[in-house]
C-alpha cells in the first residue's frame, strides 16, 4: 500500500507544469515553440536563462516534495520511499493527468528526486552529467549519462542491502523512462544532427 500511495503522491505532484506555467505568465505557448518541450531546456532556449533555471528548480522541488512527504507518511521505508514517489513525480511530469498527458522528459524532477534520495548519488550523477556536457555540450546526451549510472550507482551503495535487489530494478525503471522519452534525442544524436545549448541572455 505504502508504495501505491507514494506513487501517487509523487505523480500528482510531478505533474505540475512549471515551464507551461511560466510561459502563459509571459504570454507565450512554450509548447508551440522551439522544440515543444515544456522544460527546462527548451523553457532556456525559448525565455531566456533565467526563465529555465526557474522552470528547473520548481520541477526539482516537485521531487524533493514529494519524497519528503511520503518519507513523513512512511519513515521506516526510506530509500524505497524515495524511489517510489520520485518515479512517481517523474512520471507525473511526463504525463500530467491535467495537461493532456503531454509533459517535458523529467531530467529536472530526475535530479530532485537524487537530491532528496541520497545526495551521495546525486554528486556522482551530476558529475557524470556535467562532465558529459562539458564535452558535448548536448543536454540529451548528458541526461542520457545521468540516468544510465542511477541503477549502477545504486548497485555500488545498497546491494548488499535487503531491498538492494528492488532499489536497482527502480533505478532501471528510472533510466528506461529517460531513454524512451528521448528516442527522438537518441535518433537524432545516432544521425549527428542533435542540436547543442545556445541559450537566450
Amino acid at each position: 500500500m505504502y508504495k501505491i500511495v507514494s506513487f501517487a503522491i509523487g505523480y500528482l505532484l510531478g505533474g505540475i507544469q512549471s515551464a507551461i506555467l511560466y510561459g502563459k505568465i509571459k504570454g507565450i505557448d512554450i509548447t508551440q515553440h522551439g522544440s515543444g518541450n515544456p522544460g527546462t531546456t527548451n523553457a532556456a532556449r525559448v525565455l531566456g536563462k533565467k526563465a529555465g533555471m526557474i522552470v528547473f528548480l520548481i520541477d526539482a522541488l516537485k521531487a524533493i516534495c514529494a519524497v519528503i512527504i511520503a518519507r513523513m507518511l512512511f519513515p521506516n521505508e526510506d530509500l524505497l520511499i524515495g524511489l517510489y514517489s520520485g518515479i512517481g513525480a517523474i512520471l507525473g511530469h511526463s504525463y500530467p493527468l491535467f495537461f493532456k498527458f503531454k509533459g517535458g522528459k523529467g531530467i529536472a524532477t530526475t535530479v530532485g528526486m537524487l537530491i532528496a534520495l541520497d545526495f551521495n548519488i546525486f554528486l556522482i550523477a551530476g558529475i557524470l552529467f556535467l562532465i558529459t556536457f562539458a564535452f558535448t555540450k548536448i543536454v540529451s546526451i548528458s541526461s542520457l549519462v545521468l540516468t544510465a549510472s542511477i541503477p549502477l550507482i545504486l548497485i555500488a551503495f545498497y546491494s548488499g542491502q535487503p531491498y538492494g535487489i528492488e532499489a536497482m530494478v527502480l533505478g532501471a525503471a528510472v533510466t528506461g523512462i529517460t531513454f524512451y522519452r528521448h528516442k527522438a534525442n537518441i535518433k537524432r544524436l545516432i544521425e549527428g544532427t542533435e542540436s547543442k545549448l545556445i541559450i537566450k541572455k
